[in-house]
């Protein structure tokens, strides 16, 4: 995977984290959460911020010089549609101060990501890959010859 790609779309969603902050406006934070949940769910095949720079940066652009797993900026997803829905669901419920600290916590991990390459999703991923037990073969275990 493109590892621009990722990048661009945090872009996008700092700007839309931005104007919800600043308007209070519940029902855009659940469209982003929309847009989280698509791309998580289907492993940013189908990104609409990812369709976007596919189609318009991508090709203007020369190819990349390494790839990335897409497991990491997967998993960032999955935590900025955590993020997302309790924002959401706290200002459509009236929780303003919840709502925005929801959705402050989901700025600073996309501002990271778009302006200093820094996936705060993408080490939290690799901190608990790295923490999780190794699986052993059971005792008597003996590979086939």
């Amino acid at each position: 995977m493109d590892p621009r790609g990722p990048r661009f779309g945090a872009a996008i969603t700092t700007v839309v984290l931005i104007v919800v902050l600043a308007t209070g406006w519940g029902w855009l934070l659940a469209a982003q959460a929309l847009v989280f949940a698509v791309s998580a769910f289907t492993d940013l095949r189908y990104s609409p911020y990812g369709w976007v720079y596919r189609r318009f940066v991508r090709p203007r652009l020369a190819p990349p010089a390494e790839l990335e797993n897409p497991a990491p900026p997967v998993f960032a997803q999955f935590v900025g549609l955590g993020f997302a829905l309790v924002g959401a669901f706290s200002y459509l419920a009236g929780w303003e101060v919840a709502g925005m600290v929801a959705t402050g916590l989901a700025l600073a991990a996309a501002f990271l990501n778009a302006a200093f390459d820094y996936c705060l999703g993408c080490e939290v991923y690799l901190l608990l890959h790295r923490a999780a037990p190794r699986r052993r073969p059971a005792p008597g275990y003996r590979p086939a010859a």
